[in-house]
């Protein structure tokens, strides 16, 4: 459009909108945008008329008018097809999205961090709205170079950076959420694939370890059968006490030798727990003389050690950045520590005008990560390879790439590329927990789908065992589970500190967080192949239903869908109530078995009543959820135990994905395992067929499997086994017992032990006189009544209601009578 504006349209729902100065467009990769080829261009019109240009494709409709250049009036787009919003969808150059509207559009995305908030923070736009339009301004970009190193535009000023230019992109996906984040990841890379330890449970504490103590917690852990995968160190790890005349310590990367005397033998010993660690960094104060990377990287950068000059920080020069991390971190590496823990929040100014130093932590740490180096574990002695040891790139030793990743806070809406996210040090408070789940999922908005928030809270607040708890179970069911507390002696998260209830509580889930690696790990590799966020917000999957929009607090955790308790128990009846909403369907809740039906086209809306044992936790009827079943094998490694949970009453079908843990695994590097269920309620049988495709020597060649029933067994039950076993039988006869609820996690019903088969070799179970039987409405009457802190003379009036065999209104109706309290007679009306 003349010199100074273009417009691309690279989807039919995807324009680029450029205005230069200059005349000169930027066609170069930038910070955000890695490629701009989406495939064929779509089909679109051009209408011109005078001083007026239109674009038309299937599903947008821009208009700009050159008189009036980029602005309100000069530049808009409108949706042509329908949105959620009655009002449909217009937007016109210049608009901001004020997070506290009253007329909701866009659904909000993900801030740079939750550092002194307490409760909610302010979100930045994500690119998903309910008027169907977002646009995201890639302006003030920097260009990214072939060699990763980033350089301003040619409009840019040399002051700070900005532009007078315009650099747009606008996202009109109505309500196709998925295929609009598709296309941004298209656009800006794609998540990358975290290793897979780093989805279990980590341990965090900011608290003056040795490596005795810490040892010995983790042995702790072991034998109290709380399983973790990831072991932080918070700053101590480093030496803190240093000269005044330097500065603080909070910057740092010597090793404290009289906490850490031998670091390599310390993160020898956390590898062999089957561990990855990390360690906290703030780089801000740069190196100075204390420091044991101080002469080696002042000789690099062309100083005099002697001179005792500290070395700024300076991420913004190449010399500098090459330095910082050949001897301040490879050395580090090289003795053991997996990744970093960058912990800045020292501003957004370097050098290069523009560029935000977060952003450049983030790529120069994450790009560094996936370099060659060796592991130090199996590293050769002194004498190196013995005579019968393999040489070569296989040889123990000899230098591989790792999987790329780092720990740090979001810079932009890049920072998907960079994962881990740290969302900053939370206040212990009820708020803050109510908020966490929102933030948590509302950023996949953005495709960001890794935070990893201070499960418990960090600092500030107060001791409270029930959120404490209710934290944990949070955490369970969140990207990455990362208990974390502050510089305290009172203020940690080790269950057994804890009331014996909220103990017990905060055990199961750690145990259960280890368990479901297998199944995350899946949507893990779901989100890299085809962008689907593995904790999300419901109206991903519901985008045209409007109660998926009505509670933010509950989200999707792969297919099941979990509402967080996040309001405190009532002291009579020991429930929380939380609100729900559910797509159409019928729906199992996996602690307690119960069934729900929401046979509406939109849904329906109910109150759900826990105790601090249990969080409602969802199922579809027909799904499958495949985890291990030992917690005593290690987080990162494809488990030789799985168990297989069934939730009755339709047909499904889960693949379980695993690979060789690879930077990059390719087809021969893969397995996937079909698990499909038909299940016939009228004809009482069920068939389970397990197939596996993929090379071998990725997973256990024979694996252990348990079949597990959810609310579904029977005395005439009666299971067989066609397929491999250990020993090469055709058939194999498997082991049925019924199950009582573990009053905590799963509910009851029946376990099929498969005993060992070959996956690999295919199988079927097939299940005879099988029912689907949820708990009766009597004992979970009961189980409510219970322990209600009330007169014995109203719950036995009660009883008599509940033992009479009254339903729906009547039931309710003579509990009201018996003066039953209200939190009471709504946990009876969701069950009844």
């Amino acid at each position: 459009m003349g010199d100074r504006v273009r417009f691309t349209i690279l989807t039919d729902r995807l324009i680029r909108m450029e205005c230069s100065e200059s005349g000169s467009f930027t066609d170069a990769a930038t910070q955000l945008v890695v490629s701009r080829d989406l495939g064929e261009a779509p089909a679109f019109d051009v209408r011109r008329g005078e001083d007026r240009v239109e674009i038309l494709t299937e599903h947008l409709h821009l208009t700009y008018q050159p008189s009036r250049g980029f602005s309100r009036s000069g530049l808009s787009v409108a949706m042509r097809t329908a949105v959620v919003n009655l009002h449909g969808g217009t937007w016109r150059f210049g608009d901001e999205w004020d997070p506290d509207e009253t007329f909701p559009t866009n659904l909000g995305g993900t801030c740079r961090t939750l550092d002194d908030v307490d409760g909610r923070a302010r979100l930045n736009p994500g690119i998903l709205a309910l008027h169907g339009l977002a646009v995201i301004d890639d302006s003030a970009s920097l260009l990214l170079q072939e060699d990763q190193w980033v350089r301003p535009r040619p409009s840019a000023s040399p002051v700070d950076g900005s532009s007078p230019d315009h650099d747009l992109y606008l996202f009109g996906y109505g309500q196709d959420y998925r295929r609009a984040l598709r296309d941004f990841f298209r656009l800006t890379g794609a998540t990358p694939l975290i290793p897979r330890a780093l989805l279990g449970n980590w341990w965090s504490r900011y608290h003056r370890y040795t490596e005795e103590s810490y040892l010995a917690l983790m042995d702790r852990f072991a034998a109290e059968d709380l399983p973790f995968s990831v072991a932080v160190l918070d700053m101590d790890w480093h030496l803190v006490d240093i000269d005044p005349a330097i500065g603080n310590g909070w910057t740092g990367y010597t090793w404290n030798r009289e906490l850490f005397p031998d670091p390599g033998r310390f993160l020898k010993a956390l590898h062999d727990r089957g561990m990855q660690v990390t360690l906290n960094l703030h780089p801000a104060a740069g190196i100075r003389r204390h420091e044991d990377a101080y002469a080696p990287m002042m000789r690099r950068l062309g100083g005099d050690p002697a001179s005792g000059e500290a070395i700024a920080f300076n991420i913004g020069d190449k010399d500098f950045t090459a330095a910082y991390l050949e001897h301040a971190h490879h050395p580090l590496e090289e003795e053991g520590v997996d990744f970093w823990w960058l912990d800045w929040q020292q501003g957004g100014d370097t050098d290069i005008p523009g560029l935000d130093p977060l952003w450049m932590l983030n790529h120069v740490h994450y790009l560094d990560s996936g370099r060659e180096r060796t592991d130090p574990d199996d590293a050769a002695g002194p004498a190196g390879p013995g005579p019968a040891e393999p040489v070569g790139p296989d040889a123990p030793g000899s230098p591989a790439r790792r999987r790329p990743v780092t720990f740090s806070r979001f810079a932009d809406a890049s920072s998907h590329r960079t994962p881990i996210g740290f969302s900053g040090d939370t206040i212990t408070t009820w708020d803050s927990l109510r908020f966490q789940p929102e933030f948590t999922a509302t950023a996949a908005n953005i495709g960001y789908y890794w935070w990893s928030n201070d499960i418990g809270g960090h600092m500030f607040g107060v001791r409270d065992d029930e959120m404490a708890a209710r934290w944990v179970q949070l955490g369970c069911f969140s990207p990455i589970n990362r208990l974390h507390s502050t510089d305290s002696v009172f203020n940690s998260k080790e269950p057994w500190r804890y009331s014996r209830d909220a103990r017990a509580t905060m055990e199961a889930h750690l145990r259960l967080r280890h368990r479901l690696v297998p199944y995350l790990y899946t949507w893990a590799r779901r989100a890299h192949a085809e962008g689907i966020g593995p904790v999300r917000p419901v109206y991903h999957d519901e985008p045209w239903a409007l109660g998926a929009y009505a509670n933010r607090t509950e989200f999707l955790f792969g297919d099941l869908l979990v509402v967080p308790i996040v309001h405190k128990a009532d002291p009579v009846s020991a429930l929380a109530q939380e609100r729900a909403w559910l797509p159409r369907g019928t729906w199992f809740d996996l602690p307690t078995g119960r069934r729900y039906e929401a046979p509406a086209d939109d849904g329906r809306t109910l109150v759900l009543c826990r105790p601090l044992d249990r969080i409602p936790v969802l199922a579809r009827a027909g799904s499958l959820l495949v985890s291990a079943a030992d917690i005593d094998e290690a987080a990162g490694d494809n488990p030789r135990r799985l168990s297989v949970l069934v939730v009755p009453g339709a047909d499904g079908e889960f693949v379980l994905e695993e690979d060789d843990g690879s930077p990059e695994p390719g087809p021969g590097a893969v397995v996937r395992t079909r698990f499909s269920l038909a299940w016939d309620e009228q004809d009482a049988t069920a068939r389970l067929t397990i197939v596996q495709e993929g090379p071998n020597g990725v997973v256990p060649a024979e694996r252990e499997v348990t079949v597990r029933l959810l609310s579904a067994g029977g005395d005439e039950l009666h299971a067989s086994w066609s397929g491999s076993g250990t020993a090469g039988d055709a058939e194999q006869e498997p082991v049925v017992a019924h199950r009582e609820a573990d009053a905590f996690t799963l509910g009851a019903g029946t376990d099929i032990a498969l005993g060992a088969i070959r996956p690999a070799d295919g199988g079927e179970l097939v299940l005879t006189g099988v029912r689907t039987s949820p708990p009766p409405l009597a004992d979970e009457v009961f189980s409510i009544l219970e322990p209600v802190q009330i007169a014995y003379e109203a719950k036995d009036a009660a009883w008599k209601v509940v033992a009479s065999g009254a339903r729906g209104g009547e039931l309710l109706g003579g509990l009201r009578a018996a003066d039953i309290p209200d939190d009471v007679l709504a946990a009876v009306a969701e069950v009844a």
